[in-house]
């Protein structure tokens, strides 16, 4: 635990999706075959999603996977490294059949028995006719909705996004709280009146600052949150 006063148990868990419960890892043989680095995936990772911002700051939006395929290409030329259309497109496929981190599974229904509500709230648009992220990743069954950011055409962290969420579950929003691999997700949730609780996943950890929101809950896993929240909530 980050060592926070935790103000009440959340009815509602609400998941971020890409690196949080999907292991975003499994895209590097792509970018070592590409551009011949595996390491090129966090680059293109960080600047998707500081355009996802930008995009929202500037009242703009192309979904998801378009900006990803579009921030590709800007590497290819920045890193002077030629890629077809096959290839660009390709990426798409593999965002959307990314394996789950091996601890997820178990971890959502330990919270699920444990009598928590569980949604999804992704980056990533539905694509209709084709399985979700969390249904390629034998995920789907957990959460009772799915829900995109592609509904309000802005990306997270804005505030509208988790407004939104809160009123389409029918619970206020402290009641409800975000999980995420992300500070800037959970930043973003809090300001909205959710809880936070952050999973460290590799390459991320807390914004360890004084005026920003700090998780209440800081996890090594799913596994790990729900053995917390059974600690704290069920003394």
């Amino acid at each position: 635990m980050s060592g926070r006063s935790v103000r009440q148990r959340p009815v509602v868990l609400v998941f971020d999706v890409n690196e949080t419960l999907i292991d975003i890892e499994a895209l590097k043989p792509h970018f070592a075959e590409l551009f011949g680095d595996r390491d090129v995936l966090r680059e293109w990772f960080g600047l998707l999603i500081m355009y996802s911002m930008t995009l929202t700051l500037s009242d703009c939006y192309i979904d998801f996977f378009s900006l990803g395929e579009a921030v590709l290409q800007m590497l290819a030329e920045i890193h002077g490294i030629k890629l077809s259309a096959e290839d660009i497109a390709t990426l798409t496929s593999k965002m959307a059949t990314m394996p789950a981190h091996p601890d997820v599974a178990q971890g959502l229904s330990q919270l699920q028995s444990d009598g928590y509500r569980l949604v999804a709230l992704t980056n990533s648009p539905p694509r209709p006719g084709r399985p979700t992220p969390l249904e390629n990743a034998g995920l789907a069954g957990y959460f009772e909705r799915q829900l995109s950011v592609d509904t309000l055409r802005a990306f997270k962290p804005s505030t509208s996004l988790y407004s939104y969420t809160a009123q389409e579950l029918g619970v206020p929003p402290s009641s409800c709280m975000m999980v995420a691999a992300h500070a800037w997700d959970t930043i973003g949730a809090q300001a909205a009146g959710f809880g936070g609780a952050f999973i460290t996943r590799a390459g991320n950890a807390p914004l360890r600052t004084g005026g920003v929101h700090q998780p209440e809950f800081i996890a090594r896993d799913v596994i790990d949150l729900a053995q917390q929240l059974k600690h704290v909530f069920e003394k």
